[in-house]
């Protein structure tokens, strides 16, 4: 038996089907929504079809963007023969908030999980291989999947994949430096 009206047990299952949101969540999520004033909930509203209707994948990295090509391909500042290859656009954004990486990046939108059914024809494997084929200038392909086992094997999958064609291929550090953390210099 439900407590509440269609309407809202609708809107409660609308918002439980966001990732990590629980019934308690989507319930709070949606009595805020339903007291809200209604300019909020129009802003809202036109925020959410504005960013579905204009946002898009860029063309050379697979970021999602307004523009095409994003901004960081279209940037002049960056290094273009210098390529950091993740798995989300999640992971552009941490990598920049460093302000240390200069070069562009390629979004492969996931890993290779066969346990899930994930091979790498679901990713943006080839993209990234034509991408290469195409620019002889690029030297150097960083690597920073997630440290997980389907990121350790999309890494070691890309980088067999990448040897035969010259180009450098490093893999992004992860975890703690050891020495530092104990105070160990030598």
């Amino acid at each position: 038996m439900s407590y509440y009206s269609p309407s809202i047990e609708k809107l409660i299952e609308g918002f439980e089907r966001l990732p990590s949101i629980g019934h308690k969540t989507a319930i709070r999520l949606a009595f805020h929504i339903l007291n809200a004033r209604e300019e909020e909930v129009t802003e809202f509203i036109n925020s959410i079809t504005n960013a579905k209707a204009n946002l898009k994948y860029c063309s050379k990295c697979y970021n999602i963007s307004d523009t095409d090509p994003c901004p960081i391909c279209a940037s002049p500042k960056r290094e273009q023969n210098l390529i950091c290859v993740v798995e989300d656009v999640k992971d552009v954004i941490a990598m920049e908030r460093t302000h240390e990486f200069k070069g562009t990046y390629h979004v492969l939108h996931g890993s290779i999980s066969p346990m899930n059914g994930i091979g790498p024809d679901e990713i943006k494997i080839k993209e990234l291989l034509a991408r290469i084929q195409q620019n002889p200038d690029i030297k150097e392909v960083v690597i920073a999947t997630n440290p997980k086992v389907e990121g350790e094997a999309t890494a070691m999958y890309i980088s067999k994949l990448l040897k035969p064609l010259g180009v450098k291929v490093t893999r992004i550090a992860h975890g703690i430096p050891i020495r530092r953390r104990f105070g160990i210099y030598r």
